[in-house]
């Protein structure tokens, strides 16, 4: 089976070394691990400024450099597995692993453990920080700051239901590539909700659509997807849906017959499948 480009860390020029033997290159190299110190950044198509978003990285996740070029290196992120370029001053070495993640949609971190102190962030939700101290209602997280201890959750606990998720974004602008608090595609919408269950999720629309098992259109419910050509939306209930969209340039909710209209009369087609995640 043919290497999906968008999840291999390899070019004909160089690949990553666990994959000698089962990709061509013309080298391999062994990659490093580092660790996004901003509250989130893009993964590009190209080693650009303004190449095409991707996928975005959020603080704290961890990101294997293969290379670097100039102001951007090229890698691919440890958690949803997407390769791209990203900005090389957004990264550090990844030395220890996170504690704790953001629950809240998204939270400041302050210089000082003062809510008057200089704030910076917004960090968004399913950013990953390590926690060393705690003083009064704040948490200081390595590398970012003072955070509402409220805001965060030890990794392992702290899951939220899926589509409950999803609509804590309603209003969020729609961006391409995008998947923080402040711009989030149809994807990376559901990306977001399903991590913040504690459930693996791919980046795009086609990989989501083999999560979990097929269901028939009567059968929806609250928390299952749609799937269009390019389009994926989550079920609040039998007739609603929540999704990341271009019409509406945003985060919206609104019945599935009124999408699905619209979507076909637009040339999207009808839903092409229907899943439930098993979480």
């Amino acid at each position: 089976m043919k290497a999906d480009p968008r999840l291999t860390l390899a070019r004909a020029d160089l690949a990553s070394s666990d994959l000698e033997g089962v990709v061509r290159a013309k080298r391999f190299a062994e990659p490093k691990r580092m660790c996004v110190t901003t509250p989130f950044v893009a993964l590009r198509r190209a080693a650009e400024a303004g190449a095409e978003q991707l996928d975005q990285v959020l603080f704290g996740e961890a990101f294997d450099v293969l290379e670097n070029d100039g102001d951007f290196a090229w890698g691919q992120a440890a958690r949803d597995s997407y390769v791209g370029w990203v900005d090389a001053s957004a990264l550090d070495k990844n030395e220890e692993a996170p504690t704790h993640w953001v629950t809240a949609l998204r939270t400041y971190a302050f210089a000082e453990p003062s809510i008057k102190s200089r704030a910076l962030g917004p960090l968004s939700l399913n950013a990953l920080v390590r926690i060393t101290q705690t003083q009064g209602e704040l948490a200081h997280a390595v590398g970012a700051g003072w955070i509402a201890a409220a805001h965060l959750a030890p990794i392992g606990t702290g899951f939220a239901e899926p589509a409950a998720t999803a609509e804590r974004f309603v209003g969020t602008p729609y961006l391409w590539g995008g998947r923080d608090s402040v711009g989030v595609d149809c994807s990376g919408l559901v990306q977001q909700a399903l991590y913040a269950a504690g459930h693996a999720c791919p980046r795009d629309s086609d990989l989501q659509a083999q999560l979990g098992a097929a269901i028939a259109f009567e059968d929806l419910a609250r928390g299952d997807l749609v799937f269009w050509r390019g389009h994926v939306g989550m079920m609040l209930d039998e007739a609603r849906l929540v999704h990341a969209n271009a019409w509406h340039m945003a985060v919206a909710t609104e019945p599935l017959a009124e999408a699905t209209a619209r979507i076909s009369s637009r040339g999207g087609g009808d839903p092409t499948g229907f899943r439930r995640v098993g979480l």
